[in-house]
């Protein structure tokens, strides 16, 4: 599914299958301990001239903190795919910009309020880290 903004960009729709966390940092205490990080590469298309930017980004969240408690991988999953596409759509109805460079940086700072908004301590990245496997989510023109 793609969402199309008045500006002339596309992204596409996050599926949890999309956020491919592994663990970063083992849990090995009780109580709010371990990190995931999963890592995306996502096409962002102006539909005036179908230039393409992929606007590539890390995500990081906690396996267990002290207001959630354990966050099972398919919850994170979940969560962070339902948290990308509320920024997905409140960036493309708003844009500051039209370029997709400047649409990719907005969406990842509102995804990073949400995400952390949703699950304390969740972040948003520019870069990924090293122990991830970049997700290539293709577009579906």
């Amino acid at each position: 599914m793609m969402l199309l903004i008045l500006t002339g960009c596309t992204i596409n729709h996050y599926l949890p299958r999309h956020f491919d966390f592994v663990t970063v940092v083992e849990k090995t205490e009780p109580g709010a301990d371990g990190w995931r990080a999963a890592c995306l590469h996502v096409p962002v298309i102006n539909t005036q001239d179908m230039s393409t930017f992929v606007c590539r980004f890390g995500v990081d969240m906690p396996i267990e903190t002290e207001a959630d408690g354990y966050l099972s991988l398919t919850l994170a999953q979940r969560i962070a795919a339902d948290c990308a596409n509320e920024a997905g759509r409140i960036v493309l109805n708003a844009p500051a910009s039209p370029g997709p460079g400047l649409v990719c940086e907005q969406f990842k700072k509102k995804f990073n309020e949400i995400l952390n908004r949703a699950v304390l301590g969740s972040r948003v990245k520019t870069e990924c880290h090293k122990k991830t496997t970049p997700m290539t989510i293709n577009l579906n023109l």
